[in-house]
């Protein structure tokens, strides 16, 4: 054999060994890029943590006054003092003795809770009047503003869990939006998921292995409204009620700053949170920068934090949670985590560090929250 055979056939099986299968789940590469990478253990400012779930309310629609808590106020201070978090709020705070039961868990001061609608009394012909004076009584017991899951547009149904879904813009929830917007507290709603979640869970989707791990979370087909048809019903009803200060979770629609740009200078009374969306915002750091710049003075910062489960390895509420964000607002970083996960968990890509200048950290950290809140 010659030499050049020999090599060639070298070679060969080299490239045979390169080419065995790897299940998906257990590739981690590692970046060979050589990066600065800055440790932001504190946050520079005081910060409001307004999107964090405490605790599970009424989850299946059944009516029931109780509420499920996640973890003690003695479990987070921890956390919060060494991370700078002068505020959590908890969104998912339950209705009537569950709400009740919320402030005496995570009381005011450290802790803020949020009211949720009843939803398992939408068909009865009273409810509009009954959820109205709903929140107002809950306001009284201590929410600070409402809190509406994506269970309106994409779970409820008219009979509850059977039947035709209920529209968000259903028109039986005005005297709900118009409540609030009268005792001035923010309507904190999540209307759609990240797109993907609406399309087929093929070899072009880029959270395959999301949705291929949670099933449950795809929206495609059935007779599921699309994110265009939701955000639009979400929309129209910001439009309705001007003088309610809708407080759009997770960037309203992250993957497409754009548009969302567009509806926010159309409705001045709507404002973001970054909740569970640095993964998208980081990797477009040119245009988030822009998007934070424009509308510096009504997005909030949130983490959408849980303490407890692994399903969401970016809403765990931990040190390295918040250290990931503070890193993503504060410095200049390139190609980096955007969860503190072996294999990221959203999709397979890192992100870019915007490096905010300190008035616009302070605005987003804290002070645009307190306002919202009313604090």
């Amino acid at each position: 054999m010659t030499r050049r055979a020999t090599f060639a056939a070298l070679g060969a099986g080299a490239l045979l060994r390169a080419q065995e299968k790897l299940p998906l789940q257990e590739y981690q590469p590692k970046s060979m890029l050589n990066l600065p990478e800055a440790k932001v253990p504190r946050a520079r400012f005081p910060v409001i943590d307004i999107h964090a779930h405490l605790s599970w309310g009424d989850s299946k629609m059944s009516g029931a006054e109780t509420l499920q808590p996640l973890a003690t106020a003695g479990e987070l201070l921890p956390v919060m003092d060494r991370k700078n978090i002068r505020t959590l709020v908890n969104l998912t705070g339950g209705y009537g003795k569950a709400l009740e039961e919320a402030v005496r868990l995570f009381p005011p001061g450290r802790f803020l809770n949020f009211v949720e609608p009843c939803w398992a009394r939408a068909a009865a012909p009273d409810y509009p009047r009954f959820q109205s004076d709903q929140i107002e009584r809950a306001h009284r017991a201590g929410a600070r503003g409402v809190k509406v899951l994506k269970t309106l547009g994409l779970y409820l149904r008219e009979n509850t869990t059977t039947g035709p879904l209920v529209k968000i813009d259903d028109p039986r929830f005005d005297p709900m939006w118009e409540a609030a917007g009268a005792l001035r507290i923010p309507v904190a709603i999540h209307s759609s998921d990240p797109r993907a979640f609406f399309l087929a869970t093929d070899r072009f989707n880029e959270r395959f292995e999301e949705l291929n791990a949670h099933p449950d979370w795809s929206f495609h087909g059935r007779d599921f409204p699309s994110n265009e048809q939701l955000q639009q019903a979400r929309l129209r009803v910001i439009a309705r009620h001007p003088r309610t200060r809708f407080l759009c979770l997770h960037v309203a629609d992250s993957e497409d700053l754009a548009q969302v740009s567009t509806w926010m200078d159309k409705h001045p009374n709507m404002w973001v949170e970054i909740g569970a969306r640095i993964g998208e915002l980081g990797r477009q750091p040119r245009a988030a920068r822009r998007f934070f710049d424009r509308y510096q003075d009504r997005i909030c910062f949130g983490t959408d934090a849980v303490p407890k489960g692994t399903e969401t390895p970016q809403q765990i509420f931990c040190d390295e949670l918040y250290e990931i964000y503070y890193r993503f607002l504060e410095t200049e970083d390139e190609y980096f985590d955007y969860a503190p996960w072996p294999v990221p968990p959203q999709g397979r890509w890192r992100i870019y560090g915007l490096g905010l200048p300190e008035s616009l950290l302070k605005k987003v950290y804290h002070d645009n929250a307190a306002r919202l809140l009313g604090l």
